[in-house]
């Protein structure tokens, strides 16, 4: 006996076969993704050929690209379990490794075995945060990050190497330093430390004009002196995270940033 033509999802259909449609790879997201992942790679290439502030100014680029990737899929609702794995890997490389090699090449080096050691810890720990954030994206409250965010701790390596490169310094000269601020930067990132994530900022919503005034404020300062700018303000926020725990433990409130609502918003596609 003849079975009737069915359709992709097994029901039968008179005489029509439906073919199931191919799914694709949405371009836009992706496509901040592969720029700020080619702003790691940048960074690595200028690395080794001497130029670190060229290779510090892209790390710079690739965060602020890693942070519009997510937004822009949400925005046009384009979100997919293969945008979240190829930001995942884009990040491992701009804000793990591309930060670890160039601090090696930069001043690490001189330091032998201590050197290596230092820029491998702090890749290793790039690898375990990115790793620990895929696992929990579903747990955390979304207004966190539970530890340093890997681009932020890119920044404070990526930074120190700008100004004192710009100061005329070689990196040997400050090779205990950049010793220190690798595994600091590597070690917090692995914390359960709470640091603001700025998630529950909402772009859509109206905002009165003198916030627009102190946004163009914020840019001309930073255009002063772009290095020492934006290195401070990274090291503010690099230290946040011990701030707010000791002020939220001192206040006898929650300090773990594991979300205890059953009703928080999926997080998926944000890594960052």
């Amino acid at each position: 006996m003849n079975e009737r033509p069915r359709s992709d999802s097994g029901g039968p259909q008179d005489g029509v076969i439906t073919r199931k449609r191919r799914k694709g790879i949405y371009i836009l997201p992706n496509l901040f993704t592969l720029a700020a992942l080619f702003g790691g790679f940048y960074a690595v290439v200028m690395a080794m050929n001497g130029r670190y502030d060229l290779a510090a100014f892209g790390i710079f680029c690739a965060m602020v690209l890693d942070s519009l990737d997510g937004r822009i899929a949400r925005m046009t609702n384009t979100q997919s379990a293969f945008g979240e794995q190829m930001d995942s890997l884009s990040d491992m490389v701009s804000f793990g490794a591309a930060p670890a090699l160039i601090a090696y090449e930069w001043g690490l080096r001189g330091l032998g075995r201590w050197g290596w050691i230092a820029a491998f810890v702090y890749c290793a720990c790039a690898a375990l945060r990115l790793a620990r954030f895929n696992v929990n994206t579903t747990v955390v409250d979304k207004r966190y990050f539970q530890g340093l965010p890997s681009p932020a701790a890119a920044a404070l390596v990526a930074g120190f190497i700008w100004i004192f490169t710009e100061a005329g310094f070689k990196g040997h000269e400050v090779a205990w330093p950049m010793f220190a601020l690798s595994l600091y930067a590597g070690l917090t990132m692995v914390t359960n430390l709470p640091f603001y994530s700025f998630k529950d900022v909402q772009m859509k919503k109206s905002v009165p004009f003198a916030v627009i005034v102190l946004i163009a404020l914020g840019i001309a300062v930073i255009n002063i002196d772009p290095p020492k700018v934006l290195f401070g303000l990274f090291v503010v926020y690099g230290f946040s995270g011990y701030f707010v725990y000791g002020w939220r433990k001192a206040k006898g409130l929650q300090t773990s940033v594991i979300s205890t609502s059953t009703d928080e918003p999926d997080e998926r596609g944000l890594h960052k």
